[in-house]
């Protein structure tokens, strides 16, 4: 079946040096079916030409190409046809490099601008530009990218694609893609192509606004992208601001309604500490990732290394992936590398009585467990250890993939180490073991057992790592922070007691009578209870209301949390509260101990709204008092969750040490967040505001914040997900904007502290000498902009 000559006409045509992956039939020499779904690669139910690509995948499985000559530094994108449908909601798109294990951002084919066209009858044509993925999301990245997947969602997928290649050239039209009102009086426009910025007229409550500057500055980490600052002459006010072009090459149009402003006040006369350790993440990269993003502290954790073997460099994946063996780095080199990138390192000890034996081994072969309820896709004799009626196979030998461990071995281990962690945890999650790791240690752990576990480590960490701090019990959610795998016996056997309030009282018993102290951290895992995976209006809305979970006694958990009858004898037990609930635990059972949060995530890496969370859940963490944080794991640098990061520490910019007092009083914390701060060393501003409202934008008139020169930063909004930046002066905050579903970082440049070229990256560094055309002493100045003439406004 054809496809439309109207959809020909909208795609830019295949070039000489293009590289064809699949026309007809079969795929182009020299890529290769990598796929883990059932492909016919000579489909006639719908195609092009011959025949096309039919994909029939199940749940999570994927068609996928791949190519030994690694192709993105030489091509400018990808296209390809689609057919099928509910595809855009069902599909998703990443590439991936194979040498270096890396991988895209996950990008939903619903995410394309056309998607809404994509139907079972007919294709259509969809086009990755490498330099700026789908939603303004950034570019593709250097990296040896070899390997394409499309891959089903949880419901499973059928689908076709037809005419795959990669393109040599991508022509752009000239299109604005945004313009909104940002700070006090900039127009904040994105752009693709050679546009006309005096084409743009602008007017509040029917009345021409002037413009005095223009000022293109690329962003940091992504060459090909950049945003453009209109300077106006006047401030925003309340009303109607319309942005229109004119350009017939390029025409748009963007209306606002700029609403009263919330009034409120900071006051940096009231302070308390910000904990530098709550911008912590979970297994970074690599230097450059920490470095560029400020991250303050490492953790290497995960139910795969319950298993650690350090004298061997082995891991098992327990119930994540078939309870296999492989190889795992070294711990004391990642400690290493982690601390000289300037970052603190949380090491986990394990704690139970086996670790992995080999690089190879697992529990579950099919030959001697040969009704299994599914396989390993790559390994068809490695079984997930249960029957077809979701019940546990008999466990095996632990010899079978395991080798014996205790805390001598540990003790050799942690003496011998060269670099030495700041901070261990007592395993990982070992409440749950009988889950994770069935095969390992199949009966369910006692209250009595996890104690024991975390007291003798513990004890073996103190005497071989003099100074170490320990995190502990790691506790994975919830109902485990009130109850035990054993369930209510246990609780019954312990006069009723909720686990936590036990735990900590019978550590802080065991130090006073032992004359030490165990643990330094009360560590915990917060997963957000409430189902978001529809990823819908109502979901992202969901997902941006439940930060208050981490705070507000108020706030009834929209999850099972909230409706179930109490698993826990706490004082309102339906609202989580976490940080402060957890503090009074600290406070009444264990004094002085502190409070680390060693896993938690937004539930949407790649979402926008992802990484709004995480700049509202970095702004609570400071407010409340929390002590120590860690993201699980690894997001990208360059999507949502790694611009929350670089939003608050990027590059050596970083928001204040010392959290100011906010008072808004009309502030709904399920739209908006308001974050202040100050420096200890340089007493300059710092203000990070979240407006969390999908569609209208949001003003404040501030009292308590000097006037000045602002560095800014900022993301999401119309203009999408990448690291924008100016400098800008703001005279009052009498009437402050900040756009829909957009985070800005506002910090005051004073003589004690301008931002300077030393504390950027040479990525900053760059973008400085191509935007202003010139290296600038020690200062970072703002350029000299020359009045834009010629422009009726």
């Amino acid at each position: 079946m054809l496809v439309s000559l109207a959809l020909l006409l909208a795609v830019p045509l295949v070039a000489r040096a293009d590289q064809w992956i699949y026309t007809d039939t079969a795929l182009a020499s020299p890529w290769q079916d990598w796929s883990w779904a059932t492909i016919n690669w000579d489909a006639t139910n719908v195609f092009e030409g011959a025949s096309s690509v039919e994909v029939t995948a199940g749940a999570y499985a994927a068609l996928s190409v791949y190519t030994p000559s690694p192709f993105a530094s030489s091509y400018a994108g990808l296209q390809f046809d689609v057919s099928g449908a509910d595809i855009p909601a069902n599909v998703q798109f990443y590439i991936q490099s194979t040498a270096s294990n890396n991988q895209s951002l996950t990008i939903p084919l619903s995410a394309f601008d056309n998607a809404d066209s994509i139907n079972a009858a007919n294709f259509t044509t969809l086009i990755l530009d490498f330099s700026n993925l789908p939603g303004n999301s950034g570019p593709l990245g250097n990296d040896s990218w070899d390997r394409i997947n499309w891959q089903a969602e949880g419901n499973g997928a059928t689908f076709n694609i037809d005419n795959l290649v990669l393109l040599d050239e991508i022509i752009v039209t000239p299109q604005f893609l945004s313009a909104e009102p940002l700070g006090t009086n900039l127009i904040a426009v994105t752009s693709k192509g050679a546009v006309n910025y005096t084409s743009l007229s602008i007017e509040l409550n029917n009345k021409p606004l002037k413009v005095t500057s223009i000022k293109t500055v690329p962003t940091v980490d992504i060459a090909a992208l950049s945003i453009t600052y209109l300077t106006l002459a006047a401030a925003f006010s309340a009303g109607t601001l319309t942005i229109s072009a004119t350009d017939s090459t390029a025409p748009a149009a963007f209306n606002f309604t700029l609403p009263s402003p919330l009034s409120g006040a900071i006051n940096n006369a009231v302070t308390h500490p910000i904990s530098p350790r709550v911008y912590g993440v979970n297994f970074p990269t690599d230097a450059d990732y920490i470095q560029h993003l400020g991250v303050t502290i490492a953790r290497r954790g995960g139910n795969a290394e319950t298993a650690y073997n350090p004298f061997g460099g082995f891991t098992n994946a327990g119930n994540d992936w078939y309870f296999e063996n492989r190889a795992d780095d070294s711990a004391d080199d990642w400690v290493g590398w982690v601390n000289d990138a300037g970052a603190d390192a949380i090491m986990l000890i394990p704690a139970l009585d086996w670790v992995s034996k080999d690089a190879t081994s697992y529990s579950y072969s099919r030959t001697v467990f040969p009704d299994q309820e599914a396989y390993d896709p790559y390994n068809a004799d490695a079984g997930d250890g249960t029957f077809p009626n979701g019940s546990w196979v008999p466990t095996p030998p632990q010899t079978t993939a395991y080798t014996p461990w205790n805390t001598s071995l540990a003790k050799t281990w942690l003496t011998g180490l060269a670099n030495r962690p700041q901070v261990v945890t007592i395993d990982n999650e070992i409440e749950i073991a009988s889950n994770t790791h069935q095969d390992m240690h199949p009966v369910p752990l006692d209250y009595d057992e996890e104690l024991a576990r975390v007291l003798n480590f513990s004890a073996v960490a103190k005497a071989a790592l003099p100074g170490v701090e320990v995190a502990a019990p790691s506790t994975c959610a919830w109902w485990f922070y009130w109850t035990s795998e054993v369930g209510d016996p246990d609780k019954a056997a312990h006069n009723g007691s909720d686990f936590l309030p036990w735990f900590l009282s019978q550590v802080r018993a065991h130090d006073l009578a032992k004359h030490t102290k165990s643990i330094d951290y009360l560590d915990l895992h917060y997963y957000f209870a409430p189902d978001t995976s529809a990823n819908d209006d109502a979901a992202k809305a969901l997902r941006l209301r439940m930060t208050r979970s981490f705070w507000d006694p108020t706030y009834v958990d929209e999850s099972w949390i909230g409706t179930d009858t109490p698993s826990n004898s706490q004082p309102n037990a339906n609202a989580v509260m976490l940080i402060p609930r957890m503090q009074t635990l600290i406070k009444e059972h264990y004094p002085g101990l502190k409070l680390s949060v060693s896993e938690w995530s937004s539930t949407a890496d790649d979402d926008l709204t992802g990484g709004l969370l995480t700049v509202d859940a970095l702004g609570i963490f400071g407010r409340h008092q929390l002590d120590q944080a860690t993201y699980w794991s690894d997001p990208s640098e360059t999507g949502p969750i790694g611009l929350a990061y670089w939003l608050f520490r990027g590059y050596g910019t970083h928001f204040g040490d010392l959290s100011a007092q906010v008072n808004i009083p009309s502030l709904n914390p399920d739209t908006l967040g308001v974050y202040a701060s100050t420096s200890a060393v340089h007493n300059n501003a710092s203000l990070v505001v979240v407006n969390k409202d999908p569609a209208q934008p949001v003003a404040l008139h501030l009292s308590g914040v000097p006037a000045g020169t602002y560095f800014v930063r900022h993301f999401g909004g119309l203009a999408g997900v990448a690291k924008y930046q100016t400098t800008t002066t703001i005279s009052s905050f009498s009437y402050l904007v900040v756009p829909a579903y957009t985070a800005v970082f506002l910090q005051q440049q004073t003589p004690t502290h301008p931002r300077r070229e030393a504390e950027a990256s040479v990525e900053e560094r760059e973008v400085l000498e191509r935007t202003f055309g010139q290296k600038h002493g020690v200062e970072w100045v703002e350029p000299k902009v020359e009045p834009v003439h010629g422009i009726k406004w």
